[in-house]
């Protein structure tokens, strides 16, 4: 049996009668692998050792991962970044929208990870953590940036609640 006989019959097994980019798939976790190696090259050859990440460190990061994510999958002002893979559907609320992928292969497989707030989040966290290791000071200001919005989106929302409440 060849080896194309097996992934042909491990992918029809796999989705039955859903269309799955599990092609796209390995693209997307091959483009992940690639660069997440080359960084830890990189850092190795320049030699390059980063300090244990402190507490608050890890909480701006978190903070930040959160916010950019959202931004980046979510927001209006973002979608001309998404529309080669999406298909705009509806509002979503509070300058969000509602999108679903088109394409196959590994336009729908790039489609799924732009627009998924938590799949967005490795790739967000990875560059992040990066730039925490490689520019750690500019990339402490961004997230610093990324977590104040964070901040005020809750705290415009709490506000618009409470004016709601109000009425």
């Amino acid at each position: 049996m060849s080896v194309q006989t097996v992934i042909r019959r491990v992918k029809q097994q796999y989705q039955g009668d859903e269309e799955r980019p599990l092609g796209g798939y390995l693209v997307v976790l091959g483009v992940y692998g690639g660069l997440t190696t080359a960084m830890a090259a990189v850092a190795k050859v320049l030699r390059i050792t980063p300090p244990k990440p402190s507490p608050m460190d890890t909480v701006l990061l978190s903070v930040a991962t959160h916010k950019l994510s959202r931004l980046l999958s979510k927001d209006a002002v973002t979608s001309p970044l998404r529309a080669p893979f999406t298909r705009y559907e509806e509002p979503a609320g509070e300058g969000e929208l509602m999108e679903s992928v088109r394409g196959n292969g590994i336009r729908h497989a790039a489609g799924e990870l732009i627009t998924c707030p938590f799949c967005l989040a490795v790739w967000v966290a990875t560059g992040l953590t990066a730039g925490m290791v490689f520019a750690p000071r500019v990339t402490r200001l961004a997230c610093t940036t990324l977590t104040a919005v964070a901040v005020s989106d809750g705290l415009q929302l709490v506000y618009d609640n409470a004016k709601d409440a109000g009425e």
